[in-house]
């Protein structure tokens, strides 16, 4: 591959128009993916081809993970710096070892970024800077005076970023808004908050709520249509989780069950402890996928994104036992991370484990099943997350994402070719809120009458035992097959599935399955039977907001015997649980409020 720049020129490019851009490789720093050798991808081309026709001031441009929006970046500034439009480069990118990795990448195709600047004048030997947000946070006046003494153009590499804190998102603000040229970047435009993003355009649709407006948006769905990215085969896992409180009550609970947002945390909090049996299962299973993946593809690779360091040890240890083999542990504070990510991709080892940095931006092809074991819910992270796994090398690889059974991810993983925007004036979803009073002074009426059994004191816990079950598959926005014991004949037949296949083979091989496991169901003696035998389809993962309305009926009910009887509402609800069993009804799940529905019901018939 040719460089933009001898020596000769290097500081001082000569114009070229977009000739030069035109020998860049379509995926550096990655490996190009089937049909795309020695060109621009179709969406790059045309990113670049609008912003030349325009010449914005700025430009976002939206493109899923895994797309090649480092080529497309990276292209655009050759053409400025070849043009005399821009003097200079300032990359701005999430984290440290992302720095190195642009620095890399610019120099391949002889831009020269110094990821190491922190101060004073810059040598002559580069183009340009690449910092992080939170070093521009520490002094935006410094890159201020160097973006106004020089033509600039500043990438900001998923810009959401510049969201996380005010702080930030002012101090880009100031340091920035002289630049002669802004390019923003990112492959998840939306926050979970309402923080504005600078530099990006809102615009009010009918309904008044305001939206960020990408110039440029490839989504993954596009992506995969082009064979860009992989498609991903995500396995979910359920299982029985036990837990005790800090008053001392033991909790039980099955992940996938109907509960509210508490419970749903505390169970999920037990499924990845590494005390349980449900960690082990998942990561026993997704090494076996991994297995089949490599005869395909010889040098796929496997990442765990765990939680924190303590867990992301014992994870790691586990997956020693497992495999037999060394695991690349990657902790976010430890020097060495940058180094061993990097190790990692040019290598062939089976695992990695790390916490949170591996979740964006981290660009290492080989990764092809993930193990999605943290705790944090937020659409932005799960799309970073699962972006990791989708960088297509060739066509017919496919990605293979483990999880567990926990209504949100689910909903995620459902939703993943859906084009977001970052919204601005967030609207309540239906439902939300109205029955807030009414929870609480159901808190209040049973907390007169439950003596300790209260409070904030619920939810402090520790992990007791945990179990796993193979739940589901979802692929393509569709749910395939019924609940099997791990190790069983019928998870197998899951975790064997060719890791090269096209899309549509997928597809259909899973029905092929799911309809095998129902045929084995049906030959097997109804006293066999210890698993819900049902297919996904027919097993819906109840929400917290259907969780609700259970509790909405029940206290409907509960005050329509208050006014027939005149007993406390607490009273009432203290019966209930005795004779039904289980929580507060704040807590409890939606076969326990079905039960006590059912009870009251009978009440009121025998009265």
């Amino acid at each position: 591959m040719s460089p933009l720049f001898s020596h000769a020129d290097s500081l001082h490019p000569r114009p070229t128009g977009t000739s030069a851009a035109a020998h860049l490789s379509p995926a550096f720093p990655g490996r190009a993916p089937w049909g795309t050798a020695g060109k621009l991808r179709a969406w790059q081309q045309g990113a670049l081809d609008k912003y030349i026709e325009q010449q914005p001031r700025d430009f976002l441009a939206v493109a899923t993970p895994g797309a090649g929006k480092t080529t497309f970046a990276l292209t655009l500034a050759s053409y400025l710096l070849h043009n005399h439009l821009v003097q200079q480069v300032t990359v701005i990118a999430p984290t440290e070892h992302l720095k190195k990795q642009w620095a890399e990448a610019a120099a391949r195709i002889g831009i020269r970024l110094d990821p190491a600047y922190s101060s004073g004048p810059l040598s002559k030997d580069f183009h340009g800077i690449v910092v992080t947000y939170a070093g521009v946070g520490v002094n935006p006046m410094l890159h201020r005076n160097r973006t106004e003494a020089r033509k600039t153009l500043v990438i900001m590499d998923e810009i959401h970023h510049a969201g996380d804190s005010k702080s930030w998102g002012e101090a880009c603000f100031e340091a920035f808004e002289p630049a002669t040229r802004r390019l923003a970047l990112t492959g998840t435009p939306f926050r979970s908050d309402t923080n504005p993003i600078p530099f990006v355009q809102y615009e009010a649709g009918g309904d008044g709520i305001r939206k960020s407006v990408a110039d440029y948006t490839y989504g993954y769905g596009h992506a995969l249509a082009d064979h860009v990215v992989r498609p991903v085969i995500f396995l979910s896992y359920s299982g029985n989780m036990r837990w005790r409180t800090k008053a001392g009550d033991e909790l039980e609970a099955r992940l996938g069950e109907p509960m509210t947002k508490d419970l749903i945390a505390q169970a999920w909090r037990t499924a990845l402890s590494p005390q349980g049996e449900w960690i082990p299962a998942v990561l026993q299973a997704a090494d076996r996928r991994l297995t089949e993946v490599r005869k395909g593809i010889p040098d796929a690779g496997g990442l765990v994104i765990a939680t924190d360091q303590t867990v992301a040890r014992a994870y790691a240890k586990m997956l020693r036992e497992i495999t037999g083999e060394k695991v690349s542990l990657v902790l976010s504070d430890e020097t060495e991370a940058s180094k061993r990510i990097s190790d990692y991709a040019e290598g062939t080892s089976r695992w990695m484990v790390a916490v949170r940095m591996v979740s964006e931006g981290v660009d290492v092809p080989r990764l092809c099943v993930g193990v999605y074991a943290t705790s944090i819910s937020t659409p932005l992270f799960f799309a970073q997350a699962v972006g990791r796994f989708v960088r297509a090398r060739k066509r017919g690889e496919t990605a293979s994402v483990f999880l567990p059974t926990i209504p949100m991810l689910l909903g995620f993983a459902n939703e993943m070719e859906l084009q977001r925007d970052h919204v601005l004036d967030r609207p309540k979803k239906d439902g939300e809120g109205l029955f807030d009073e009414e929870d609480r002074l159901l808190a209040e009426a049973e907390k007169a009458n439950d003596g300790p059994d209260t409070g904030s004191e619920e939810f402090s816990y520790e992990a007791l035992g945990s179990e796993a079950v193979f739940d589901r598959v979802l692929y393509n926005a569709m749910e395939f097959g019924m609940q099997a014991h791990p190790g069983s004949e019928e998870e197998e037949d899951y975790l064997g599935i060719p890791g090269l296949l096209e899309p549509d083979q997928v597809q259909m091989l899973l029905q092929k399955r799911q309809h095998r496991q129902i045929q084995r169901s049906k030959a097997r003696p109804a006293e066999e039977a210890d698993l819900l035998e049902l297919p996904a389809e027919e097993r819906p993962v109840v929400t917290h907001q259907e969780l609700r309305e259970l509790r909405k009926e029940l206290n409907a009910l509960v005050a329509a015997w208050h006014h027939r009887t005149s007993q406390p509402h607490g009273t009432i609800h203290n019966e209930l649980r005795r004779q039904c069993g289980g929580p507060l009804t704040a807590q409890a799940t939606a076969n326990q409020l079905k039960a006590r529905i059912g009870r009251i019901r009978e009440w009121a018939t025998a009265g």
